[in-house]
């Protein structure tokens, strides 16, 4: 059973509601009433699930009575293996190709309870203020940058995403982007394509021999490093943290070093304040004359009309660029002017390789993405686990056994003060507590708890008195 979320965004509790379902686990008339905003889930009310695969593995898993209550809108041509898991928990699964235009996103995500996005959908506060009932959000992609996840966790919002999933891809792109500049390619194509015929070897050459620059160590830098030494390049890398170095790879001290050594420069690296046009006019100087730049990470990360000055200059003998400071919502002819002043310039340009954002763009990637992703907002719709949240404390407890038919989860997501716990555990200390865990993370902790011999008007007492609290930012209850 899920006891609905109280999300507390400054408004009042409203009046109870019945919940209106019998409790199988429990063998009473009537389900306990919950104070919420969510109007859906308030009509629910509870019942042990008990699937013949869970009675042979003796696991009880905790899961809303009513899942197809519970709302989920996914964005921008979520995988269909995401969708298909999501749907196959009973939600109510709306699914969209496109993203929204913010007005129109605040309406569909008034009665929504989990919304999955990729990059172009932006969470902002604004959008969130209005989203009263949403409890998660799953980004099925690495970055998290397009969600205001601070606002979200101080409005107990769990945030999932998906950081190794397509990393490979990632990967594979830069290593046969490095080897379309090397050559040329891409102008020699584009060429024949035009029915000019133009054989050349000058200023083409062979990777092997050549150094590979790596700024960003991560998941992805880190198999593109090995990927590179297996096709005979020397690599090295820089990070802000001290990393180990895989294969014979060096880590160098500074940014200015990897610039001043390397033949091919890519960046693999979030968009933060430090990130913002980290390769800029000073760093593009700084590269060797007739050296290469590759950014499939944030369109922030390079300065791009320092780059196509350079370009012209012909400091730098070629780029590819995956990823823009404004992207197009759709598919179209958007990537002109009218969205960023120096398109035209850029399109301009000899042996550069533009694409839209595809670095994570393959069938293994988004399969594997659209799994990971919707296996969290599962277990955390369901079980309260917060394992993989990027702005919660993670927490998740050992499953229930299926003879344990009348213990209840509470889950009580607060603001992190002084005092909480004993006031939490003045409550709970009522009850048995067979398990409890409780962690915190900047001013927001997350507490997880498994309470024995239970019954329905205990655990509607014990929901109350904990949503009086005001610590209190939400809470949860499943059985």
């Amino acid at each position: 059973m899920d006891i609905p979320p109280h999300n507390r965004q400054g408004e009042g509790l409203s009046e109870p509601s019945s919940l209106g379902r019998v409790s199988s686990s429990f063998n009473l008339s009537a389900s306990p009433q919950g104070f919420s905003h969510t109007p859906s889930l308030s009509k629910g009310g509870a019942s042990l699930v008990t699937d013949k695969t869970r009675i042979a593995s003796k696991a009880k898993q905790l899961k809303p009575f009513a899942t197809e209550d519970i709302k989920i809108l996914l964005l921008e041509n979520i995988n269909q293996t995401g969708r298909d898991l999501l749907a196959k928990q009973g939600y109510q699964v709306e699914f969209l190709r496109t993203s929204l235009p913010e007005d129109e996103l605040i309406d569909k995500l008034r009665d929504v309870h989990v919304i999955g996005i990729r990059s172009k959908t932006m969470l902002t506060a604004r959008v969130l203020r209005e989203a009263k009932n949403l409890i998660a959000i799953g980004c099925f992609c690495i970055g998290t940058n397009q969600v205001d996840t601070q606002y979200a966790a101080r409005h107990g919002i769990a945030v999932f995403n998906s950081p190794f999933s397509n990393s490979r891809s990632v990967a594979e792109l830069v290593i046969g982007e490095i080897i379309v500049l090397a050559r040329q390619l891409g102008d020699r194509s584009n060429e024949l394509h035009k029915g000019s015929w133009n054989k050349v070897s000058s200023g083409c050459w062979e990777i092997r021999g050549k150094t590979l620059g790596i700024i960003g160590y991560g998941h992805i830098g880190s198999q593109l490093s090995v990927l590179a030494e297996a096709m005979g390049m020397s690599v090295v890398f820089f990070d802000a943290v001290n990393l180990m170095a895989l294969g014979t790879s060096k880590q160098v001290s500074t940014l200015e070093v990897l610039l001043r050594s390397a033949d091919f420069v890519t960046c693999h690296v979030p968009e933060l304040p430090e990130t913002n046009n980290m390769i800029g006019e000073k760093e593009l100087e700084t590269m060797k004359v007739g050296s290469y730049l590759i950014n499939a990470s944030r369109g922030s990360v390079v300065n791009i009309p320092a780059l196509i000055e350079a370009m012209r200059a012909g400091k730098i003998a070629g780029a590819a660029l995956d990823v823009y400071p404004t992207e197009p919502a759709g598919n179209g002819d958007y990537f002109v002017n009218d969205l960023n002043p120096w398109a035209e310039d850029l399109r301009s340009l000899k042996n550069i390789i533009l694409t839209p954002h595809i670095g994570g763009s393959t069938e293994e990637a988004q399969s594997a993405i659209g799994v990971e992703v919707g296996d969290s907002l599962v277990r955390y719709v369901n079980e309260g686990t917060t394992t993989g949240a990027v702005n919660m404390p993670e927490v998740s407890l050992r499953s229930m056994n299926l003879d344990e038919p009348n213990h209840c989860r509470v889950v009580y997501i607060h603001h992190n003060v002084p005092g909480v716990l004993k006031e939490v555990n003045q409550i709970l200390g009522d009850h048995n507590v067979d398990k409890q865990m409780t962690d915190s993370r900047g001013d927001v902790a997350y507490l997880m708890a498994d309470i024995s011999n239970v019954s329905t008007p205990a655990v509607r007492a014990l929901y109350q008195r904990l949503e009086i609290l005001g610590s209190c930012i939400m809470t949860r209850v499943l059985y």
